[in-house]
């Protein structure tokens, strides 16, 4: 009985299906890009998850949160993947790989980590669906994925998106840590 033998474009298929599978000899970038965070509150409370993903044009982030006071609410990431309650100071500054200036609306801005306020109904229930093209969830300066880490942070009071360093958006009420 002789052994079948795969050869050619069927083999490499095979091999390469199987890396991929496997996750081994594959560049990071052949991987798909993508992150979450799960927000929590000073109590340690569950507010909020979001979801990251490359795209053409950025990072895509999909945040949902939930008991929160209605209106709206400063959104940005910070340096640091550290949310410790209860003041979330752990998190450290706001994203700034560029050394910008706070806010969509300073003419010397942004930072990478800066957003659209986040709004909250009555029902405290809110959501953002935002790209931000300053960042990557690739390798490089402006990674999200950088040693240390980065955390995406609620703030209790509305970002004015133009005073240095954080919009005068008050305390922080809510923070995530982002991950693979």
């Amino acid at each position: 009985m002789r052994a079948h033998r795969t050869t050619g474009p069927m083999m490499r298929h095979l091999v390469l299906v199987l890396a991929m599978v496997l996750g081994i000899g594959l560049p990071k970038a052949a991987h798909a890009q993508s992150g979450r965070a799960q927000l929590k509150d000073a109590q340690g409370k569950i507010v909020g998850n979001a979801a990251l993903g490359e795209a053409s044009d950025g990072v895509r982030i999909r945040l949902h949160v939930n008991g929160l006071k209605p209106g709206k609410h400063g959104f940005h990431i910070h340096t640091v993947g550290k949310c410790e309650p209860p003041d979330f100071a752990s998190a450290g500054a706001h994203f700034n790989p560029y050394q910008k200036k706070h806010g969509l609306d300073n003419p010397n801005g942004p930072h990478a980590g800066d957003f659209p306020n986040l709004a909250v109904g009555a029902d405290g229930n809110g959501a953002v669906n935002t790209t931000d093209m300053l960042v990557t969830l690739r390798e490089g300066p402006n990674s999200l994925f950088r040693p240390g880490g980065t955390s995406l942070i609620v703030h209790a009071d509305p970002d004015d998106e133009k005073t240095d360093p954080a919009g005068n958006s008050g305390a922080r009420v809510a923070c995530g840590v982002i991950e693979r």
